[in-house]
């Protein structure tokens, strides 16, 4: 067991864990850019939800990991490019909705039709960060680093790494949120202008899709 080891919980330096993933969610990605996009677009709720999402498919990927499931995207081709363009394809998808809707909507008169809308965007952060095959492939890889091979909590080990990257992501992209929400909210007061950053948001969906189709496995 190395320098910092719990072996209680058979986890292996923490303090390299949590530095490691706080550099991890300093480094741009599909989901970074998938949540500043929400935020530009749709503002500061919409990104607080997505990112909401987003690390939530994030504790599944973990969960999947501890269980061994993302081994067989790790050692199937197939599986892996049947989850990439599934994944793609919905990212593409959304993108679409956002060019066509344009920006020119009718704002929600009741509370119900907010959490309508804050629900849907819940659940497309979800889905996008899940049916990313790559995110699967990275915790299959990063969090195995800290578990000790001969503890008996592995599972217990690797939840608890998960609920920590989940917390340090979530602070980072909340920060994100409320940077470029606020750095767009007058811009988004005029209706040509939040039509315009609309179609950008969708663009770069569009965008992340077709990155996303293009990736292979490492």
């Amino acid at each position: 067991m190395g320098p910092g080891g719990y072996p209680i919980i058979g986890i292996e330096n923490l303090s390299l864990f949590v530095v490691s993933g706080i550099l991890l969610n300093l480094t741009p990605g599909q989901d970074t850019l998938y949540i500043v996009g929400r935020s530009v677009g749709q503002g500061r709720s919409a990104g607080l939800v997505s990112v909401l999402g987003i690390m939530t498919g994030a504790l599944v990927h973990t969960l999947l990991a501890a269980l061994g499931l993302s081994v067989v995207l790790a050692t199937s081709s197939a599986a892996f490019g049947i989850v990439k363009y599934i994944g793609a394809a919905y990212l593409v998808w959304i993108g679409i909705g956002f060019v066509r809707i344009g920006g020119h909507r009718p704002l929600a008169g009741a509370g119900e039709c907010v959490r309508l809308d804050l629900w849907k965007t819940y659940r497309q952060g979800l889905l996008t960060n899940l049916l990313n095959p790559k995110v699967a492939l990275f915790f299959l890889s990063f969090l195995p680093q800290f578990v000790d091979p001969q503890t008996e909590f592995a599972f217990v080990s690797f939840l608890l790494l998960g609920l920590i990257f989940f917390t340090t992501g979530s602070l980072w992209c909340t920060i994100l949120v409320y940077g470029s929400s606020w750095m767009t909210e007058k811009l988004r007061a005029g209706s040509r202008t939040g039509a315009v950053l609309k179609k950008l948001t969708g663009a770069l969906s569009i965008g992340l899709g077709l990155k996303l189709a293009l990736a292979h496995a490492k």
